[in-house]
């Protein structure tokens, strides 16, 4: 499994997932100005997502023949578990772990930004095994 870390799949996972992360960390900020932190980060990783299965299907895993409802739906469940960690990640951070270490300025960014990069592992996992197989 170690070696599906070192592979240019992962590596265009990453780019694809940056990319991604960086419409979801954006549209997180905007949304911001009108909802309440958790909702806009749900609906910021939802934008996100969507970004990443048009980007991830046609350039990480080249699954433009596969049934895309069938893909759709496999990459949203991979996805469920990954907003849950993220979410939970960032609330964890933005409540406990950065107000305990005295942090008061952009607690929100830092804790989101920490949140999305923490299922990156398993969303490729999931997305190569389940959604694009």
């Amino acid at each position: 499994m170690k070696q599906e870390f070192f592979s240019s799949a992962f590596l265009k996972f990453l780019i694809v997932g940056g990319f991604a992360a960086l419409i979801n960390f954006s549209s997180r900020i905007g949304l911001s100005l009108f909802l309440n932190y958790a909702t806009a980060i749900i609906i910021a990783y939802l934008i996100g997502m969507l970004t990443a299965f048009i980007l991830n299907r046609m350039f990480v895993f080249e699954a433009q023949s596969g049934q895309t409802a069938h893909q759709f739906f496999y990459f949203t469940l991979v996805n469920l578990v990954a907003i849950f960690q993220t979410l939970v990640v960032s609330l964890l951070v933005a409540i406990v772990i950065l107000p305990g270490l005295g942090i008061e300025q952009w607690v929100e960014e830092i804790a989101h930004f920490i949140g999305i990069c923490v299922p990156v592992f398993t969303s490729f996992l999931g997305h190569k095994y389940f959604s694009f197989k």
